[in-house]
């Protein structure tokens, strides 16, 4: 039986750059899309759309966390959420993330820089994430040069830990740590595959459904060994209290206190 999961799984399963940190505002969006105040370092509302918000101030901030979303996400429900459910918006994990690290020197990125999958069979193969990885490469770059004094966590939810996992070899030294939860794999077999200097981190809830998603790569499709095998050699931090698929950064559990601890630079 599990066996015939784990297959049907498998067979399921078969962008742009996002341009210059420091680029001019863009243009209004459309009436559809409905942007709240705040400080932001890309906004375009074009096909799925772009958007990275910021959380804190940049200015003064020795520690950026910047947050990678997965699947589904997209403008239209990068502040309400996907499937109208606020826990499910980047804006708002990276607003609980950002509170949850305290006072201090840093702030949190939400970016939502790439095209990401619609689909489960989109989510099985690493196209997207390719190209989610050239963006995510480009913005981090921008970052460190404007804000020299910090270092940098990268947190990836889902595909986005493929993203990240992707782009690893080509990220900056200041970036210091990784982590990633609820990942279908990153693109690799274990951290020395990624050949990054940073530490990375995995965590995986025993009800997210992602436990059931192959750790292999076959004929084009999936992203390789789970991070949180113990054959990768990721750190393991908390997810005992997470109870699905997108509850990591869910205010009160240990995995949000972990993360804003990795978040921080204090793990």
């Amino acid at each position: 039986m599990k066996k015939n999961i784990v297959l049907a799984v498998l067979t399921m399963i078969v962008t742009p750059s996002a341009g210059t940190l420091l680029a001019p505002p863009a243009t209004a969006p459309p009436t559809a899309v409905n942007r709240p105040p705040g400080t932001y370092l890309l906004f375009d509302a074009r096909g799925q759309g772009r958007v990275a918000q910021v959380f804190g101030d940049l200015s003064t901030a020795r520690r950026i966390a910047v947050l990678v979303p997965g699947m589904s996400h997209r403008l239209q429900n990068f502040w309400r959420g996907v499937g109208g459910k606020q826990y499910r918006s980047p804006a708002t994990q990276a607003a609980d993330l950002q509170q949850a690290m305290g006072p201090g020197d840093h702030a949190v990125v939400a970016w939502l820089g790439y095209t990401t999958p619609q689909t489960v069979r989109q989510a099985g193969r690493e196209d997207l994430a390719g190209a989610g990885a050239d963006a995510l490469v480009a913005f981090v770059g921008d970052l460190t040069t404007a804000y020299p004094r910090a270092t940098i966590a990268l947190l990836g939810h889902s595909y986005g830990s493929t993203v990240i996992g992707l782009a690893a070899s080509r990220l900056p030294s200041r970036v210091t740590d990784i982590a990633v939860f609820g990942s279908p794999g990153m693109g690799a077999d274990n951290v020395a595959g990624l050949h990054t200097t940073a530490t990375v981190w995995a965590g995986q809830g025993a009800g997210d459904w992602v436990r059931w998603v192959p750790g292999l790569r076959l004929l084009g499709l999936g992203h390789g060994t789970k991070p949180t095998d113990h054959a990768f050699g990721a750190k393991i931090f908390e997810t005992a209290d997470v109870r699905d698929h997108d509850h990591y950064l869910a205010p009160g559990t240990d995995s949000l206190a972990a993360l804003a601890r990795i978040a921080g630079g204090a793990a």
